[in-house]
């Protein structure tokens, strides 16, 4: 399994699940509601794990043992954020250290959040397909008039990501550095659960 494990982290892909928050809008773990028999973060793990060239990366921080007792798998690597409560910004650099611990050479990574219940393995492809074709540094997904998560971003930025600070997150990038982006759709991105009123309409939504 060692083996199988090193030689998966030297994949030329990164990607990074964010699942350090609290919930505190919600009241429960969001990474643990459940979706579709499953749950919002085990969609976003099984949706990632189809793509090829890639390893995952699951920041925890709020609730890490609960979330990880869910998973009974070598082939998810979970890195815990001890500093979660400082922001976004600390899982985003918890993970970068992580990939690049694991993998110096990694050419690009991806930022996603659990909580986007659309999210597919198309959506990550989309993001590396258009990366390469347009020679972008960054593929941000699009919808609602904005660009967001998922976000590929190429490894001339993962120094910029590990200068982030409190609640900054990957559209201060995307925002500093708009000509080296390309905007790649993700029907139904908007949709992300942060209240119960978000999940009841994903869930009648679903029906």
């Amino acid at each position: 399994m060692k083996f199988i494990m090193e030689n998966k982290f030297r994949n030329k892909t990164g990607i990074i699940i964010l699942a350090a928050g609290s919930s505190s809008r919600l009241g429960s773990p969001k990474q643990l509601l459940k979706y579709k028999e499953s749950t919002l973060l085990k969609n976003t793990i099984s949706q990632a794990s189809k793509v090829s060239n890639a390893f995952i990366i699951v920041v925890t921080g709020a609730e890490a043992e609960i979330i990880v007792k869910e998973f009974n798998t070598e082939e998810i690597l979970f890195s815990f954020n001890p500093d979660w409560q400082n922001g976004m910004s600390s899982s985003i650099i918890k993970g970068i250290e992580e990939l690049l611990h694991l993998n110096p050479d990694c050419e690009q990574c991806i930022l996603a959040v659990c909580d986007q219940p659309f999210v597919t393995s198309s959506v990550f492809e989309n993001l590396i397909r258009e990366s390469n074709k347009n020679q972008k540094g960054m593929a941000a997904s699009a919808y609602s008039e904005t660009l967001g998560t998922p976000v590929l971003f190429h490894k001339k930025y993962f120094q910029e990501l590990l200068e982030l600070k409190g609640q900054e997150g990957a559209k201060k990038l995307i925002k500093k550095h708009l000509d080296d982006v390309i905007a790649v759709p993700f029907e139904k991105g908007n949709i992300d659960i942060d209240t119960e009123d978000d999940y009841s309409q994903l869930i009648s939504f679903d029906k």
